[in-house]
C-alpha cells in the first residue's frame, strides 16, 4: 500500500553535496561508466515512487550547473556545515514537508525500494522522530562500521556504536544491525537536532545521531536486505564500476 498516496503526506528527498572531498577528489562530479556520480543517485531517488520533491543541498557553483541541468531543484548552502546533517537542516528550514529524507549524494548504487520501505515505515510509524533503517549481518564490520542497537519489542533505538555488540555471549550466534545511511526525519526533529551541541556520547563514539539519543528524541528503525554503499574509497568506486554491470536501475536511467 502507498501510504504516501492515502494519506496524502509531502515527501521531500534533500541530498547533502558537499564539494570538497578527502579520498576521492571532486567525488561527487568523478564519472562512473561515464556519469557523475551524483546523477546516478539523483536517477534512482527519481524512481522512488512516494518522494515528492528532490533538492540538492550544496556549497559548489559546479555542482550546481551539473544537477539543474538535468531539471532537478538545487538550494545553495553555507561553506562551514561540518556535516551533511547540518547541511540539509538549513534548506529544510526553507521547505514545507512531512518527512524529509537525508540521502547521501554518493550512493551511486541506491535501491529505490528500500527507500520507499523507509518512507511507509516511517508514515505508519510516526511517533519516531527520526527512522535509521539498518542490515543485519552475522559480521561486525569493526569500528568504521556503526551498529544500530534495537529494542525488538517496539522497533525503537537504544544505542549506536562503533563497538562489536551486541555482544555475542554464544559465539555461534552473532547478529549485527549495521547503520544504513539513508534517514528519514519529521521536520521539527531535523530542524531542532541541526542546533543542538554534542553530546558527550556523541564525541566518545563519533557518531552523530547520539545526539538525538542524548536529548531524547524517538528514534525508530527496521531490518532491510540492500547492497547499496556510499562511495567513500577508490575500491568502493571500483566495486560500483562493477556493480552497475548487472544492474537493473541503471538500465533505466534517462541520459
Amino acid at each position: 500500500m502507498d501510504f504516501n498516496k492515502k494519506m496524502k503526506k509531502k515527501i521531500i528527498a534533500l541530498l547533502p553535496a558537499r564539494f570538497s572531498s578527502t579520498r576521492i577528489k571532486k567525488k561527487l562530479i568523478k564519472k562512473l561508466r561515464g556519469i557523475p556520480i551524483i546523477l546516478h543517485t539523483i536517477s534512482r531517488v527519481k524512481m522512488i515512487k512516494n518522494v515528492d520533491e528532490i533538492v540538492v543541498c550544496t556549497d559548489s557553483i559546479e555542482i550546481k550547473k551539473i544537477v539543474e541541468h538535468q531539471g532537478v531543484k538545487v538550494n545553495m548552502t553555507s561553506k562551514h556545515h561540518k556535516n551533511g546533517t547540518d547541511r540539509i537542516a538549513e534548506v529544510a528550514r526553507k521547505l514545507k514537508a512531512d518527512l524529509f529524507i537525508d540521502i547521501h549524494s554518493d550512493e551511486a548504487i541506491l535501491d529505490p525500494k528500500n527507500v520507499e520501505k523507509l518512507i511507509n515505515f516511517h508514515l505508519i510509524n510516526y511517533h519516531f522522530d527520526i527512522v535509521v533503517p539498518n542490515k543485519i549481518s552475522n559480521k561486525s564490520g569493526g569500528e568504521n562500521v556503526v551498529k544500530v542497537i534495537p529494542n525488538p519489542s517496539d522497533n525503537s533505538i537504544i544505542y549506536f556504536t562503533r563497538s562489536d555488540a551486541p555482544y555475542a555471549f554464544r559465539k555461534n550466534k552473532k547478529t549485527f544491525f549495521h547503520h544504513l545511511d539513508t534517514i528519514s526525519f519529521k521536520p521539527n526533529a531535523l530542524k531542532m537536532f541541526s542546533k543542538l551541541d554534542q553530546g558527550i556520547l556523541e564525541k566518545m563514539e563519533g557518531i552523530e545521531l547520539l545526539r538525538a539519543i542524548e536529548h531524547r528524541f524517538k528514534l525508530g528503525t527496521f531490518s532491510i536486505k540492500t547492497s547499496s554503499f556510499s562511495i567513500n574509497t577508490i575500491k568502493d568506486f571500483k566495486k560500483a564500476k562493477n556493480y552497475l554491470k548487472k544492474d537493473q536501475y541503471f538500465k533505466k536511467y534517462n541520459y
